[in-house]
């Protein structure tokens, strides 16, 4: 069995070389995996910092690809085309992995034949400092934190893995199809659901997916994801693509999303009068903003 890595990458040459050499530094044969990387026409130095990768480590099976058409889910779709390996891992480009990364996917796919996908631990690194508004809740929107213990478990029927430390199988995508390029960042738009879209499909097939602890993803964050304009950005396209999602499927859906949304208000204002009467108010007021922004998203307002 072979693993592709793949990271698809805009305009992150900061990042990028730190990424890439983590992979490659992982205790891991060179012999059993490939990384490719797909430039979405970023402008930046990007092509020149997979040079300087290649060239500082020569002996990994590593593939510089390009995808004209602008947005993630091209990129990935690009990725799925371009990869040889068995498992395919999904790696966002604004991250490091740490040392057991590899194996860890390895190992589980290797003695779980029957299991489709998995996904590992994201624990933020930020530039900066942890800002005091900050909850789990909001931890989980802007840093795509997700952390479940210790213990390899499944993901529940409401869970999935954050689409920046996610490894499927290759028969996911000749079963259920590639990621829809309707949905998901374009360029430096905000926009998601593309994995959540994938992971809904996969449920309907009975597809299993897997938590893998000790398969951590450092995700890094500088200070302008902690800024209000880019919390107020991302928040109302979260709810726009769930709008897109959902009535891509069904107006039922989407009605059932909109009941979900009414659900997720009531825990709000609970957890916004916990915070209150701690003495907490910036952490409830941020979850209001949050909850008061997706809803505009979900129905259509600008």
């Amino acid at each position: 069995m072979k693993l592709s890595v793949i990271v698809c990458t805009y305009n992150r040459e900061k990042y990028l070389y730190n990424l890439l050499r983590s992979i490659a530094e992982n205790d891991f044969s060179e012999k059993l995996y490939e990384i490719i990387l797909v430039n979405n026409n970023s402008t930046d130095n990007t092509e020149n910092e997979c040079i300087r990768f290649q060239n500082d480590f020569p002996n990994v099976d590593f593939r510089y690809v390009e995808e004209k058409n602008q947005g993630l889910s091209f990129a990935r779709n690009k990725g799925i085309e371009s990869a040889k390996g068995e498992v395919l891992i999904y790696v966002d480009d604004d991250a490091l992995v740490n040392p057991k990364y590899l194996k860890t996917y390895y190992d589980f796919f290797e003695k779980s034949p029957s299991i489709d996908a998995a996904g590992g631990a994201i624990i933020p690194k930020y530039e900066t400092s942890e800002p005091v508004w900050m909850t789990f809740y909001t931890k989980q929107l802007l840093t795509a934190y997700l952390y479940k213990g210790k213990t390899i478990k499944p993901f529940k029927k409401n869970e999935f893995p954050g689409g920046g430390n996610a490894a499927y199988r290759r028969r996911v995508f000749d079963e259920i199809g590639l990621f829809n390029t309707d949905l998901g960042r374009k360029g430096t738009s905000l926009a998601s659901a593309e994995e959540k879209d994938i992971f809904d499909r996969m449920r309907k097939c009975k597809m299993q997916i897997f938590y893998l602890p000790e398969a951590v993803l450092y995700h890094i964050i500088p200070q302008k994801k902690l800024e209000e304009d880019y919390f107020n950005r991302l928040t109302f396209e979260i709810g726009k693509s769930e709008r897109q999602r959902t009535l891509s499927q069904s107006k039922i859906k989407f009605a059932k999303r909109l009941f979900a949304e009414l659900i997720k208000w009531i825990a709000t204002c609970l957890l916004f009068a916990r915070y209150f009467v701690g003495f907490e108010p910036e952490k409830g007021m941020k979850l209001i903003l949050f909850r008061k922004n997706v809803t505009k998203g979900l129905l259509g307002k600008s």
